[in-house]
């Protein structure tokens, strides 16, 4: 069974990057997992920076979202929330989700705000999202990049390329898992 990792927020709010970790999800390399809580926060500034977006259209997203991932939804943590310590309070129902889901990692951006003594005991750890992505790209390479590919022919308006993937994952953060995903294009 793959483990578990609990997306925060920062990791779902690029579209290309919450793309990729969805279809990793899809296809088994990892359990995701994620709570209304979190989906908020991502819309919420989903919304804020892109008001253009109509409502309706990022309510048929999550729509989208929840059913794409078996399982994916964390329920029962909120109690779990008061008794977590983190530099950033706002942060503890993210931790508290991890927890109750039994996960492994968080993938999330803001490192400094998940200390790994705050995570130690229970067992879990905060990864950056290209560590994250980078490790997939090592442990399944056709996996990560068949869904590089799936996210290139997605694309209508313009129509899309796995380079062209690669560099708009690259502008998101994930420098060494696009270099890891340029030697796989390149490579027979």
């Amino acid at each position: 069974m793959a483990f578990v990792a609990v997306y925060d927020a920062n990791v779902l709010y690029p579209s290309t990057l919450r793309d990729i970790l969805i279809r990793i999800a899809q296809g088994g390399l990892v359990q995701a997992k994620w709570t209304d809580q979190i989906l908020d926060e991502t819309f919420r500034n989903i919304l804020k920076d892109r008001s253009d977006i109509p409502p309706e259209r990022l309510d048929r997203l999550r729509t989208l979202m929840n059913g794409a991932v078996r399982d994916c939804l964390v329920k029962g943590y909120e109690p779990l929330i008061d008794a977590e310590e983190l530099p950033d309070a706002d942060d503890r129902h993210v931790l508290a989700a991890a927890v109750r889901a039994k996960a492994q990692i968080i993938v999330t951006f803001n490192l400094k705000d998940f200390p790994a003594d705050a995570l130690a005991r229970w067992d879990v750890e905060a990864v950056h999202p290209d560590a994250f992505l980078e490790a997939q790209i090592d442990l399944a390479p056709q996996v990560v990049y068949g869904a590089v590919q799936r996210i290139a022919d997605s694309w209508r308006k313009p129509p899309g390329t796995v380079d062209d993937v690669i560099t708009r994952l690259e502008r998101q953060g994930l420098v060494a898992s696009a270099a890891a995903l340029r030697t796989l294009a390149i490579t027979p």
